[in-house]
């Protein structure tokens, strides 16, 4: 078993490899540790955890707006994290305080698989918007769009979650299946069985964020099978 155990900061993120002859690897995680696309990373402290936090200096010309993890090649296994987003104070009214984590991201970030949740969603009055709490996209060729549109109520789904408060979500991926839980439930609350990237994908772990959102992550840990 490969494990990765990462936490923001003056917390560890500590790499496991299963090198020939090496052993494992400590690195603290830090803006430094990260390869931000279309966003600014800064180390920070949240609501009583060290933590990263996200934003986007300026519009996005695509979705593809994260910091990816360096030295990381996941494929099957769990990733956990607390995470926290917000709409930023001059976002639009369409703005959710999206934020999640993206998985076996390409080293180019043409492609990687997605899951995310819109935090305002979690307690609106609008029952439709609670049923988009949670949401899986792929990229390329799979936005929320054409998801929703062509297959809905299938890739998202109801979490209880307030926005700026922590969130914790844990991810496991195995081949084409992907299972989300939310705040420590036993059961998921969203699962995908059709990764749209193909069960032999692979690739890093990012932090994202959606367009308006301010989003905070720690405590993430990374537990790789094979």
């Amino acid at each position: 078993m490969k494990k990765i155990t990462t936490t923001a900061l003056g917390l560890s993120l500590a790499l496991s490899f299963c090198f020939s002859n090496a052993g494992a690897q400590q690195v603290d995680l830090k803006p430094a540790s990260l390869t931000p696309y279309q966003v600014a990373v800064t180390a920070t402290d949240y609501k009583g955890k060290q933590a990263i936090a996200l934003q986007m200096p300026k519009a996005p010309v695509n979705e593809k707006t994260l910091a990816v993890l360096k030295d990381i090649d996941f494929h099957n296994g769990t990733i956990e994290a607390t995470i926290s987003g917000q709409p930023m104070a001059n976002s639009g009214e369409g703005a959710r305080g999206f934020v999640g984590i993206a998985f076996r991201v390409a080293a180019d970030t043409s492609k990687m698989e997605l899951l995310y949740i819109r935090p305002t969603n979690g307690r609106a009055n609008d029952q439709v918007r609670r049923n988009h709490s949670t949401q899986y996209v792929s990229m390329p060729g799979f936005p929320w769009e054409k998801l929703r549109k062509e297959t809905p109520e299938k890739y998202e789904a109801y979490a209880d979650m307030v926005p700026a408060e922590w969130t914790k979500v844990k991810i496991e991926v195995k081949d084409e299946t992907a299972k989300l839980y939310v705040n420590g439930a036993a059961q998921p609350t969203l699962i995908v069985n059709d990764l749209k990237q193909g069960k032999d994908h692979r690739g890093s772990v990012g932090l994202w964020i959606g367009p308006g959102s301010l989003g905070h992550f720690t405590d993430l840990k990374v537990t790789k099978v094979d």
